[in-house]
């Protein structure tokens, strides 16, 4: 069973958005057993868009179009398809969120459906009408089931080093590896007759890269790491206070990104100059001329004091410099220093990122959630 979706909108051409569908859609379309073999991307021009699911239809059995509709039955995309499809064997599907209907027609034995761009829309509307009619209309097919398993604290070269054989398998059994910033991911794909069979094979793999990566393994599918560490401490019963310079916040922003964290996180100062550090932590005027705002003791006074400020269990302190100025010879643009600090503990880590300033303050408070997930 081949199955196609067909973008519909000039903003995604142009790249003023980003196609989330197209995502959303082909993971949930795989995970019932239907292969995704084409995707195309058009305009809001009634000719291609005719000729696209005209295309569509000769090469495949499922055809999906996102974007192009309207808030009545009788809008563009639906008026060019109209040629197409027998009237009489439209289902129209009502939008619960938004205003753009959609619609299941059927073109001979193959099937056209019609759904809403925006993925607040869609998302509803596909997993609650769309999903239901796919799995009655073609029960029977293969089974199709994934796992992801997130990892951080290792480069991609080093993570491919460790599961290589892995990355070589061939299906019904998969490996890839995706990069992110400070991530790196390993999904699993399965492909099996019934959904036991696919799971089951999953997990011999899993266990494999679970005893290779022991350690650098912070979650599975869509966990963050902020949500990992959440975890950690919500099960300890810990609480956390966090001192930053260069996140300029962005570590306290992902740990209360995280529901339920007011369990566990108590505040958060940004002592972003040396004066704040001074003031507002007691960080010595003396200490960061010895050795400079960015150094291994600054980092360590940074997260004592707030440990001590806010009388939590753990203290935790980012220092760094983002760039792309500031830098020297010895202490240069990605240079940060992650400090943590417990009634028993006190470890300062040294790290040397790359990339915008955007990347380096994300890896800065990746590498600080890290040091806690490991240390707690």
């Amino acid at each position: 069973m081949k199955a196609e979706i067909i973008s519909i909108g000039t903003e995604l051409l142009l790249g003023h958005i980003v196609n989330t569908d197209v995502a959303f859609l082909s993971r949930k379309i795989a995970e019932i057993g239907i292969d995704i073999y084409y995707q195309t991307t058009i305009g809001d021009n009634p000719q291609r868009i005719i000729e696209s699911v005209r295309k569509a239809l000769s090469r495949s059995d499922v055809i999906i179009t996102t974007g192009g509709l309207g808030p009545t039955i009788d809008d563009v995309t639906i008026q060019t398809i109209s040629e197409l499809i027998d009237k009489k064997d439209i289902k129209i599907i009502k939008n619960k969120v938004g205003s753009a209907p959609g619609l299941i027609a059927k073109c001979g034995n193959k099937i056209i459906i019609c759904l809403p761009g925006p993925l607040r829309e869609l998302k509803p509307m596909f997993e609650y009408d769309i999903l239901s009619y796919l799995k009655k209309t073609f029960k029977g097919n293969w089974t199709i089931r994934s796992r992801t398993i997130n990892t951080t604290g290792l480069a991609e070269a080093k993570v491919d080093a460790k599961v290589k054989d892995l990355l070589k398998l061939k299906p019904p059994v998969t490996v890839g590896i995706y990069a992110k910033l400070g991530e790196v991911d390993l999904k699993i794909m399965s492909k099996a007759k019934d959904e036991k069979t696919a799971v089951n094979a999953i997990k011999k793999i899993e266990k494999k890269i679970a005893k290779r990566l022991n350690g650098h393994i912070f979650g599975y599918d869509d966990e963050t790491l902020e949500s990992a560490v959440g975890k950690v401490l919500t099960k300890k019963k810990l609480t956390i206070a966090t001192a930053e310079s260069c996140t300029g916040g962005l570590l306290s922003d992902r740990l209360t990104n995280v529901s339920g964290s007011s369990k566990y996180f108590m505040t958060g100062i940004i002592s972003y100059s040396n004066k704040s550090k001074e003031s507002f932590l007691g960080i010595s005027q003396k200490l960061m001329e010895k050795y400079g705002a960015v150094s291994r003791p600054v980092a360590v006074e940074m997260a004592r004091a707030i440990k001590h400020f806010a009388c939590v269990d753990i203290g935790i302190s980012i220092t760094g410099i983002a760039g792309p100025t500031g830098g020297t010879k010895y202490k240069p643009v990605g240079l940060v220093y992650a400090a943590l600090v417990t009634d028993k503990k006190r470890i300062v880590m040294e790290f040397r990122f790359r990339g915008s300033r955007e990347d380096i303050k994300f890896q800065a408070s990746q590498a600080a959630l890290n040091l806690i997930r490991k240390n707690t």
